[in-house]
């Protein structure tokens, strides 16, 4: 049985060291300017205690807050059960109605706000993360189109966009931005054709997932069984052979096979012309195909990037809609990272 560990901020009731510098300008000669209780909402404590400091520098006083709370009323802790009920399904009346039973009073739009500040967070953290090698992939969620990016390096969610993946340009543009913010040499993509001329103009590494490569050769070859004759079936083992062992020089193998089959006959495309596209289409894109074989640092599957965008999908399939382009982007965000 799988075990899930939260490791949630911790609360206490009071400050147990000074502050060492001011929060204004910096200045080390402070002195205790009094203090108050608050009330605070959390799990376990009910009442904290905040020690105010006045600075001799610029004569500015400041309140030095205890682990866990800051201005708002809801403590670190809270709002971070509150964005994890959120993610595992909850609304936020839900979550509303959750705390209530155990006697925190956390009203929904509350809930909505700790979920939007989570995203910022989350956006905040990877503006300028560095990452060699990024998942994309594209989904449609709840009716709108999505692009997504993961460090492969880590798993993690780098950005999540609200463009269509059919759409070139904007899937061009998006890239680009990435690449510049993030550093990226080289993505991992489904076996779209549109990412061979992308990452030849951006100057990108590039790995076609393995298993989108073995799933479309797979239809092709069970199709090409039935029809071709057997003047060219030994052709067929051939290709089952080289997409088992993945030889270097597969492409070249496939490009000789390619060259011995006749040309193209009539308008009518027969089972050999449906062969000869299959080896042709290999042959050309052998080299993304085994991308992971010259770099280590490279996956051979989109996995994570997939893994990313089904939680996205399972967690929209629970909510009534998104009202906002940025309060979709935020909610996809947090569904996907939160417990990440």
């Amino acid at each position: 049985m799988s075990i899930v560990i939260l490791q949630l901020p911790r609360v206490k009731r009071k400050r147990e060291s000074r502050p060492k510098n001011c929060k204004y300008c910096q200045g080390e000669i402070l002195q205790r300017w009094g203090s108050l209780k608050k009330r605070v909402k959390d799990t376990k404590i009910r009442q904290v205690r905040i020690y105010r400091y006045y600075c001799n520098d610029c004569q500015r006083s400041f309140r030095h807050y205890p682990e866990g709370i800051q201005r708002a009323s809801q403590s670190e802790r809270l709002k971070k059960l509150a964005v994890v009920s959120w993610s595992l399904g909850l609304s936020h009346r839900g979550v509303e109605a959750v705390f209530a039973a155990f006697g925190v009073s956390l009203s929904r739009m509350s809930s909505w706000r700790d979920t939007q500040e989570q995203a910022e967070e989350i956006n905040q953290s990877n503006q300028w993360k560095g990452t060699r090698v990024a998942g994309i992939d594209g989904a449609w969620v709840n009716g709108t189109g999505i692009m997504v990016a993961v460090d492969l390096g880590d798993g993690k969610l780098l950005s999540v966009a609200q463009v269509d993946e059919k759409d070139l340009p904007g899937v061009m543009r998006w890239l680009r931005a990435l690449k510049q913010r993030h550093g990226i040499g080289a993505i991992v993509t489904d076996d779209l054709g549109m990412y061979r001329g992308i990452t030849e103009q951006l100057e990108l590494g590039h790995q076609v997932c393995q298993f989108h490569v073995r799933r479309w050769v797979g239809r092709a070859i069970r199709e090409l069984e039935s029809k071709l004759s057997e003047e060219w079936l030994w052709m067929i083992d051939k290709i089952k052979s080289i997409m088992e062992e993945l030889p270097p020089d597969g492409g070249k193998q496939l490009l000789e096979m390619y060259k011995q089959l006749p040309g193209k006959r009539g308008r009518e495309r027969t089972a050999v012309d449906q062969l000869r596209h299959v080896l042709i289409r290999l042959s050309e894109s052998w080299e993304r195909y085994t991308a992971f074989f010259h770099d280590p640092g490279i996956p051979w599957t989109n996995n994570r990037a997939e893994q990313t965008i089904g939680r996205m999908k399972m967690r929209a399939k629970t909510t009534r809609g998104y009202k906002t382009r940025s309060g979709r982007l935020n909610g996809l965000l947090v569904s996907s990272t939160s417990l990440s």
